[in-house]
């Protein structure tokens, strides 16, 4: 058989297996090493190239209004019966809510469930804000007319129907809170009791004050863990991790910048002021945690189970931030981003 070729053109081009037949005789003993002018130029194209990108993303990131704490406190008294029972409620969740990514939820997380009956969840569907959207749903009814009557309907035309007014008959408000309760209570409580769990939760980075008023509505016994970090150090391990395509909501809003994560993180931590003082939370700062200044005997006692932070802490899970300090582009934006939240935080 005849050789194509094509066939021998590209036999002949073929490289060797280490290589050398691509290098001329004369070249072959010189190893190559970039200069230093070489490093400094790359490193000065790398540094320009993101702090534009940084200043770019900061013009074009988009800034959302959270439903307030007010909204959701009108509208739930207009929902909510006056004979309600809170003696009767049977469910004691555990809600870890953080001011947003690489702010240690996950080695508190990791901590509270030393504790062999309890099982919280990692961010279930976070990405998809469902939680969100019913806090926002129950923040406008406030807006709603006559909300009250409403949803505090006349029993008698549930005896005459076809001759009543009923183009606007709604159910009780109250039942509007056992269902979401029964959704959330059947995908993430009964789902943790299925695996051998008595109590449960989930560990949040999007939720904020809102969120966690529509939680309490829902749960009145439940339990709050909320945890901050410096805006500053959550973003620097955020860029170092290599994490992208974060997002508060899919795929609206993406948390991909400086920009992104400290309106995000000021969002969280201004809500937070919302809150009443006797909202059943215990607050933790991460600097605290890692300097081991976290008094975990109160908290465990608070939250009525045992928690052994030693094994948890024995093992580093995740990677951890390489540089020392964030750049200068990203610190000025931070700055002006977070400064609000970081004042209501103690941050300096």
């Amino acid at each position: 058989m005849r050789n194509n070729p094509a066939d021998s053109e590209r036999t002949s081009k073929r490289p060797s297996r280490d290589g050398t037949k691509l290098v001329p005789k004369d070249l072959r003993s010189i190893t190559l090493v970039p200069t230093a002018r070489h490093l400094i130029h790359d490193f000065v194209v790398r540094t320009r190239r993101n702090w534009v990108r940084e200043l770019w993303d900061w013009t074009q990131c988009k800034r959302l209004t959270l439903p307030s704490v007010q909204q959701l406190e009108k509208s739930i008294a207009a929902l909510e019966s006056s004979d309600r029972d809170e003696n009767s409620e049977t469910e004691s969740p555990i809600f870890l809510l953080a001011t947003g990514w690489r702010s240690g939820s996950t080695l508190l997380q990791r901590i509270l469930v030393t504790d062999p009956s309890v099982l919280l969840w990692g961010e279930p569907l976070g990405e998809m804000a469902m939680l969100s959207g019913m806090a926002g749903m129950l923040a406008r009814l406030s807006t709603f007319p006559e909300l009250k009557q409403l949803c505090t309907p006349d029993e008698a035309p549930f005896s005459a129907l076809p001759t009543s007014w009923i183009a606007t008959l709604f159910p009780p408000g109250k039942d509007l809170r056992r269902g979401l309760q029964s959704l959330l209570t059947q995908w993430l409580g009964e789902s943790a009791r299925q695996r051998g769990f008595s109590r449960w939760g989930f560990k949040e980075v999007r939720l904020g004050a809102a969120e966690a008023t529509f939680l309490h509505w829902l749960y009145p016994k439940a339990k709050f863990v909320l945890l901050s970090r410096n805006p500053y150090d959550c973003y620097r391990s955020l860029a170092d991790s290599g994490w992208h395509h974060l997002y508060h909501s899919r795929p609206e809003i993406r948390i991909d910048s400086a920009a992104g994560l400290a309106r995000h993180w000021n969002r969280i931590a201004l809500s937070w002021s919302e809150l009443p003082e006797d909202f059943p939370a215990f607050r933790v700062r991460y600097e605290d945690l890692i300097g081991g200044r976290v008094d975990f005997r109160k908290l465990e006692s608070w939250l009525g189970i045992e928690i052994r932070e030693d094994v948890a802490l024995s093992v580093s899970v995740g990677s951890t931030a390489r540089r020392r300090r964030v750049g200068w582009c990203e610190r000025l934006i931070i700055s002006r981003e977070a400064a609000t939240g970081m004042r209501s935080l103690g941050y300096s």
